[in-house]
């Protein structure tokens, strides 16, 4: 068993601390101009709310088991068996420039949840810290998640080790 740990870069940390800049100038500007009342307490409450289940969501490690890579938040988790992965590569961040965030935490301390790939017209699952370093796997049912990890190229070797060990279970059955 192999674990990844996901790290955060200066662009994410800034983004994070815009946002909750944005939050909190939104929320006084609500108490200036409707002198506090319901709007703000229900402003707050939404942000509060938005900002716990982002929290929760937060990618914090990749783990390749026995039986496949499974992506780990604080409440979220992502099994990808190992049997089921078509393909996975490592991709340019140049390739990412036209995935938007559609359900997603777009810089709110990283990257995930459900983006669309304008490019390809395709759903994806997005699960990182930084905006570099990603890793495609697109598993059986056609479904891609996109990861980051700074050791990309370990991790896909890795992955492709196992994936290529596990025999075939069509293979094994006798004619």
């Amino acid at each position: 068993m192999f674990e990844y740990k996901y790290t955060t870069d200066n662009k994410t940390r800034y983004l994070t601390v815009i946002h909750f800049i944005v939050f909190a100038l939104i929320a006084a500007t609500l108490l200036l101009l409707v002198d506090g009342g319901y709007i703000l307490a229900w402003f707050i409450s939404i942000v509060i709310a938005t900002i716990a289940l982002m929290a929760l969501s937060i990618p914090r490690r990749i783990i390749l088991s026995e039986d496949g890579v499974e992506i780990c938040c604080i409440s979220d988790y992502t099994h990808i068996a190992y049997k089921e992965i078509a393909s996975i590569r490592a991709v340019k961040s140049e390739e990412m420039r036209y995935v938007m965030p559609i359900f997603a935490a777009s810089g709110f301390f990283g990257y995930y949840g459900s983006f669309l790939d304008f490019k390809n017209w395709d759903f994806v699952k997005i699960y990182a810290s930084k905006w570099s370093n990603f890793i495609e796997i697109t598993d059986i049912y056609e479904d891609k998640y996109y990861i980051s990890c700074d050791q990309s190229e370990e991790l896909i070797e890795r992955v492709l080790s196992y994936v290529s060990l596990k025999p075939n279970e069509d293979e094994q059955k006798p004619a």
